[in-house]
């Protein structure tokens, strides 16, 4: 009965039938491979979805599902979950996981999600990083313009160095000013956001010669481009230096102003071993004549003076900025070999801030400086000369033949000097006159001076010097451009002749020390006084160097017997006869000569500088 009853018919017969051709089909190799390969393109097909869902599909309905959707905590997901959500509930969207992360109203700005970007080495700057709480806001940098027009704002600093701050910090912020802000006060900022004021906080990193705080909290006004310190250390700090800049520009305008009202030559000689201005015997340059040191001169304190006027301190001659101020110019020495006393300790001073001294050579290739009409010291490198005109009394020498048919010398006092076409186009001039004045025919006045075809008999000698002046004077007038050339009118040197005079064997190689007793100066000369009033009547502008008083303190500073080394078997006979107690001693008093002229280049400087500021 059970074998019976397992082979009965279920349904009937028909069905099995059906069942039977059902199976049967199902086996062949064709339909077999069929289903594998549905099976595998549905598989491949969820997957793709799962993972590539793209709202760029033509179909609205495959757009509607797949395109992102905004979530109430500012992050964009799916609006059905992918195949890992289904299978994994608990594993989290590895593309939109970040629930802190936010967008930023401009394109170009990087968020915390990002890692910061950076341009280019060569311009040392990257992008701003700020907080992912916060919208991005660009902190203006030192020349940067911003334009509210444009579409993206991007903030650019220095490269950071490494660090462990978390995101959202900027580190190590180099300013490029010395305050501690990064823009500079020419900056034109026109930027709009929506957040005016939101505070960026970021270390400062140290910078030699900038005096920022390493740790200061800044806040930035996005509208305004003005940066505030929050740190009161900081700001003090940036105070403290923008006040002390402030202090050297006025302390600069105070010692300017000080010296516009001084009178350089109302003063005192003072004791300061910080001169002279060159080592003795270091310039190759200076004449036996001058050179004291090399001719056996023993005391060495003359060279330790500086000037000082009562009312204000001269500027120590500083040769490299001097050398600036008379680059590309032509500074002229015009008068007698006091002018020379001058004019070589200049160059002497000047060459000795130079770094190649074959750079500054004589323009003919002299190495002595007497007996020529003309020297010219070229400054190559700085493309200035330092020139001398040799012309004791400023206008002309000349003679003439008298009725017995016999040559005498004259002195022209209504003719220049024949040089001056040579030097009226100079930058700088400096005049000087007034030894030769003393010699016998000058002094005497018979038969010497001359104008025109006449020759005065006799004429009083200050009337000559006067005469004479007025003929410079009225040249000066004529032939110089006060607005390119400053002048300059050096006044009488004084002399110490004791016992008799310059060739009559007057001495000085006793005196040692400056006189320290006004009561023991001598009288102001008549013939400066003919000069003040000759200056007042130009019209071109002369500046004047009173030098008179302030050398005649100076008794110490003359070669006396040290002017030669080589004396003449009559010199040796009787050494104390032959004595120069008017030129000096280089170095020494005609370094402060240059010295005061310093000063008034200077002054003209800063005259100019403040005439542009006004314009």
């Amino acid at each position: 009965m059970a074998d019976a009853t397992k082979y009965v018919p279920i349904g009937g017969g028909n069905v099995a039938t059906d069942l039977k051709s059902l199976s049967f089909i199902l086996k062949t190799k064709k339909t077999v491979a069929a289903a594998y390969a549905f099976i595998l393109a549905f598989v491949a097909f969820t997957v793709f979805l799962a993972f590539s869902p793209s709202p760029n599909a033509s179909s609205p309905w495959f757009t509607n599902i797949f395109s992102p959707a905004s979530t109430t905590d500012g992050s964009y997901k799916p609006q059905i979950p992918n195949i890992f959500s289904l299978l994994f509930p608990n594993s989290s969207d590895p593309l939109h996981n970040n629930t802190n992360s936010s967008r930023s109203p401009y394109p170009n700005t990087t968020t915390e999600s990002q890692t910061l970007k950076e341009t280019s080495l060569e311009n040392r700057t990257q992008t701003t990083l700020v907080n992912s709480t916060q919208d991005a806001v660009p902190v203006p940098t030192t020349n940067q313009t911003t334009d509210s027009h444009a579409p993206s704002l991007e903030v650019k600093f220095p490269p950071p160095l490494a660090s462990k701050e978390p995101p959202g910090v900027v580190k190590n912020q180099t300013f490029n000013s010395g305050e501690a802000k990064p823009m500079s006060t020419n900056q034109t900022t026109n930027a709009t956001a929506t957040a005016t004021n939101v505070s960026v906080s970021f270390p400062v990193q140290n910078v030699p010669n900038q005096n920022t705080s390493s740790n200061s909290s800044v806040k930035v006004d996005s509208v305004k481009g003005v940066v505030v310190s929050n740190d009161n250390y900081t700001a003090s700090l940036a105070r403290k230096q923008s006040n002390g800049k402030k202090d050297h520009a006025k302390g600069s305008d105070e010692s300017m102003e000080s010296l516009m009202k001084c009178d350089f030559f109302d003063g005192e000689w003072v004791k300061d071993d910080a001169y002279p201005l060159y080592k003795p015997d270091s310039c190759s340059l200076i004449d036996e004549q001058f050179n004291c040191i090399r001719n056996g001169r023993p005391d060495k304190d003359y060279q330790k003076y500086k000037w000082k006027p009562k009312d204000c301190t001269l500027p120590r001659l500083d040769a490299h900025r001097m050398l600036q101020l008379l680059r590309g110019k032509r500074l002229v020495f015009v008068g007698d070999s006091l002018n020379r006393n001058m004019w070589e300790s200049l160059i002497c001073i000047l060459r000795n801030a130079v770094k190649n001294k074959h750079n500054v050579f004589e323009a003919n290739g002299r190495v002595h400086f007497r007996g020529e009409a003309a020297y010219s010291f070229i400054f190559k490198d700085y493309h200035f000369s330092v020139e001398l005109f040799v012309s004791p009394f400023l206008v002309q020498e000349g003679e003439m033949t008298d009725k017995n048919g016999t040559k005498k010398e004259t002195l022209r006092l209504d003719l220049v000097g024949k040089s001056s076409s040579q030097y009226k186009d100079a930058d700088i001039l400096v005049f000087n006159t007034g030894h030769w004045w003393t010699h016998d025919k000058t002094s005497k006045g018979q038969d010497y001076y001359q104008e025109g075809s006449h020759v005065y008999a006799e004429l009083n000698v200050l009337e000559a010097f006067r005469r004479a002046l007025t003929t410079w004077s009225k040249w000066v007038d004529a032939n110089i451009n006060p607005s390119k050339t400053m002048v300059f009118f050096r006044g009488y040197s004084a002399s110490h002749f004791s016992g008799g005079q310059w060739n009559s064997g007057g001495q000085c190689d006793s005196e040692t020390d400056p006189i320290d007793n006004e009561k023991y100066l001598t009288e102001y000369p008549d013939k400066m006084k003919v000069l003040e009033k000759v200056l007042k009547n130009m019209k071109t502008h002369v500046t004047y160097q009173n030098i008179t008083r302030m050398t005649d303190f100076r008794k110490d500073g003359h070669p006396s017997i040290y002017r030669k080394q080589n004396l003449s078997p009559e010199e040796r006979k009787s050494p104390l006869r032959f004595q120069d107690c008017s030129h000096w001693c280089l170095p020494g008093v005609p370094d402060l000569w240059n010295e005061v002229l310093y000063a008034e280049l200077l002054l003209r400087e800063y005259q100019n500088q403040h005439e542009q500021k006004h314009r």
